[in-house]
C-alpha cells in the first residue's frame, strides 16, 4: 500500500499544475458516488411489495379509510406517494400524486447532474494538461544542455493529465448510467402505482374531482 501511494504521488506530481483541479474534481466524484450509493441502499431497504399489495387490497374493498391508515406507517417511497394523494383527494388526487412522485424523483435523481457535469469537465482537463505539457515541451526545445529531459517530462505531463481525465470520466459514467437506470425504474413504479390510485378511486368515488366513467 505505501508502493502504491508513493507511485500515485509521484505520477500527481509529474501531471503537472492541472492535476491539482483534476483532484478536486476527483474528491467530488467519490463524495458524490459513496453519497448516492448509500442513499440507494437505504432506499431499497425501504422498499416493501407487501406493504404496497396491502393498500391496493384495502382501495380495491372500498375500504378508503384503512388504506389512508396503512400508508401513513410506511416507509416505502411508493406508499408515500399514495398516502399523499389520498389526504388530498378532495381537491386534485392526480395533481397531489403527482407532486409527491415528483418529490420522490427529485430526492433519486440528486447529483447526477453533477456527475453528468464531472463526465464531461474530466476529460477537458486532461485535454487541457495535454496542451499545457506539450507546449512545456516545445518552448524546453533548444533551450539547455537538459532539453531532452524537458522535453519528455512535458510529454509525460501530458500523458498523465490525460490518463487522469479520462480514468476519472470513466469511472464516474458506470455508476452514473447505473443510478439513471435506477432512477427510470422508479419512475415508472411511481407512475404504475399512480395508475392504479387513480382507477380504483373512480371505481370507487373515492375521488370527488374525477367524474365516474
Amino acid at each position: 500500500m505505501p508502493i502504491l501511494a508513493n507511485v500515485v504521488v509521484d505520477l500527481f506530481h509529474k501531471g503537472g499544475p492541472i492535476m491539482y483541479p483534476i483532484a478536486v474534481v476527483t474528491v467530488v466524484a467519490v463524495c458524490i458516488f459513496v453519497e448516492r450509493v448509500f442513499w440507494w441502499l437505504r432506499f431499497t431497504a425501504k422498499r416493501s411489495v407487501k406493504q404496497l399489495d396491502e393498500v391496493y387490497e384495502k382501495l380495491e374493498a372500498g375500504d378508503l379509510a384503512q388504506a389512508i391508515a396503512h400508508s401513513a406507517k410506511s416507509s416505502d417511497p411508493v406508499v408515500r406517494m399514495i398516502h399523499h394523494g389520498l389526504n388530498h383527494r378532495h381537491t386534485s388526487m392526480q395533481g397531489a400524486l403527482e407532486v409527491a412522485a415528483g418529490q420522490e424523483l427529485r430526492d433519486a435523481g440528486r447529483y447526477l447532474s453533477a456527475m453528468d457535469t464531472i463526465v464531461t469537465l474530466a476529460p477537458l482537463l486532461g485535454l487541457l494538461g495535454t496542451v499545457t505539457g506539450i507546449m512545456g515541451s516545445f518552448t524546453s526545445i533548444g533551450g539547455s544542455e537538459l532539453a531532452v529531459e524537458k522535453v519528455t517530462g512535458g510529454i509525460g505531463e501530458a500523458l498523465i493529465a490525460t490518463a487522469a481525465g479520462l480514468g476519472i470520466a470513466i469511472g464516474t459514467l458506470v455508476p452514473m448510467n447505473y443510478f439513471h437506470a435506477r432512477l427510470a425504474a422508479l419512475k415508472f413504479d411511481l407512475e404504475a402505482a399512480a395508475n392504479n390510485v387513480l382507477i380504483l378511486a373512480v371505481q370507487h368515488g373515492f375521488d370527488k374531482t374525477t367524474p365516474k366513467a
